[in-house]
């Protein structure tokens, strides 16, 4: 269970779940928006979920490449 990786496949490792995450997120999203019509409170739990992806999406960025999302921040 303690497996020892190197940088590279921890890299990878956290680049997967990335993109695990943004398909989460992009899924959850898509539903929010297919349920807003028809069932407002599954559109309003879809939506929470998309949120928390984007969360996760956030922090994965901050450890993949440092600092970026600030400076993304400051010229917006």
């Amino acid at each position: 269970m303690t497996d020892v990786v190197d940088s590279g496949e921890l890299l990878r490792r956290l680049q997967r779940a990335r993109a695990c995450a943004e398909q989460e997120r992009s899924t959850w999203w898509a539903r929010s928006e297919e349920l807003r019509a028809t069932d407002p409170d599954a559109a309003r739990e879809a939506a929470v979920r998309t949120v928390a992806f984007e969360a996760v999406l956030r922090v994965l960025d901050e450890v993949v490449t440092p600092g970026r999302q600030a400076e993304v921040g400051v010229a917006e």
